[in-house]
């Protein structure tokens, strides 16, 4: 039984292949852009005390 890979994800794997530096690349827009390094204590308390609690019902005027 054969695998399918799309003739996308065979360009890429090539690519990669052939321009190894782009994975640094990637992994440092990755870790901009979603790894997110873990805040100290003061910054999660500041954080939630400047919270202000939504309306249950968002579209009610009063």
């Amino acid at each position: 039984m054969a695998i399918y890979e799309s003739e996308h994800t065979q360009f890429m794997r090539e690519w990669l292949k052939n321009h190894p530096e782009e994975l640094q690349e990637q992994k440092k827009g990755r870790a901009l852009w979603w790894d997110k390094a873990p805040r100290d204590l003061d910054t999660q308390r500041r954080e939630a005390e400047a919270r202000v609690p939504q309306k249950a019902y968002y579209y009610d005027a009063n």
